[in-house]
């Protein structure tokens, strides 16, 4: 077997790296020479987030794309967002450190049960949470992030029949929050899912000065307990802004790193998921990229991603929409 074979059946580029090198900056060499530019999200590990060029929420990931002049853009996350960098930006390419790095929410909605679902109540505007896979972005009339969900929705009639899919939790917030009955797919991500009620709870009691700032991917009674609700970019703004010095932080526990480092004054407390033991709530997907991967998926140009184009032409609408909806609204 080949070195490629292996790296399609891995789903990364696995090349041995010579230890004496410096990985930080062969990278920033590579960017330079293929006028590269790399793209992290916050629930990256830190030391990603440091060597990338922009660092942000899904929300922004995609306005960056979209105006990249970049030959190649690196995308580290997951999966979908490497989609849709390269549904945005056709003529690039989008390279991902590790193919393997998927979603939980976007797998829980698989396009064909959505498309059956779809067909089902016929009359409705389907919107859809960024964290789905191409073909579920195709059978959409809007994507949303959870940084413009709530206006986003706002925007549409009072009357308007909706679906939201896939994320329950977001949008029976959403539809807490504007008063709407949207119909809702049932799907979660398994990182949100995992926090404990009773955990939080008993952080609070331990401190009982600190803000509880909560992802919308939560579960209705987690939220509850939250003082500020909003996308990783929302909490990020919301710690910054706020007088108060700790905060109990309820979503994946990447974002703790640019929290710490805007606001080194400020205590975090990562809220632990259920189960025993204080660890953080990390996402195992998030976590297959990892810098020696990126450095080899640069210096490679593998693997890259590819969209059917028939699927890229249809699922381009509803991320534009989206795009177009928030810069009227300043979002």
């Amino acid at each position: 077997m080949n070195a490629k074979q292996e790296w399609i059946n891995k789903g990364y580029a696995d090349e041995p790296i010579d230890p004496s090198l410096d990985i930080k900056a062969e990278i920033q060499r590579l960017k330079i020479e293929k006028n590269a530019v790399i793209l992290a999200h916050y629930y990256q590990k830190g030391e990603i987030q440091e060597i990338a060029d922009y660092v942000g929420d899904s929300l922004a990931l995609a306005q960056w794309a979209a105006k990249s002049t970049a030959d190649i853009l690196v995308m580290c996350g997951v999966h979908f967002m490497g989609e849709t960098a390269k549904i945005l930006c056709p003529e690039k390419k989008v390279l991902v450190p590790d193919m393997n790095a998927g979603c939980s929410l976007a797998d829980s909605c698989p396009s064909d049960s959505f498309e059956k679902f779809v067909k089902a109540h016929p009359g409705y505007t389907v919107i859809s949470y960024v964290n789905t896979t191409a073909a579920v972005k195709s059978l959409t009339d809007v994507v949303v992030t959870s940084g413009n969900a709530k206006q986003i929705v706002a925007s549409f009639p009072e009357d308007e029949k909706i679906i939201f899919g896939p994320d329950k939790n977001l949008g029976s917030y959403i539809n807490k929050v504007t008063g709407r009955n949207m119909l809702l797919w049932n799907g979660a991500c398994h990182v949100h899912e995992q926090f404990s009620l009773d955990k939080l709870k008993a952080l609070k009691a331990e401190y009982p000065n600190a803000l509880v700032l909560a992802h919308p991917e939560c579960k209705k009674e987690i939220l509850d307990q939250a003082d500020i609700v909003g996308s990783t970019a929302a909490l990020l703004k919301g710690a910054k802004q706020s007088s108060k010095s700790s905060f109990i932080v309820v979503t994946e526990a990447g974002i703790l790193h640019e929290m710490r480092k805007q606001c080194p004054e400020k205590t975090f407390i990562p809220l632990p998921p259920e189960g025993n033991g204080h660890a953080c709530n990390e996402c195992n997907f998030m976590r297959l990229n990892t810098l020696e991967k990126l450095y080899n998926c640069l210096k490679y140009e593998y693997p890259f991603i590819e969209v059917d184009a028939k699927i890229a032409a249809e699922a381009v609408k509803p991320i534009h929409r989206m795009l177009e909806i928030s810069e009227r609204l300043g979002l």
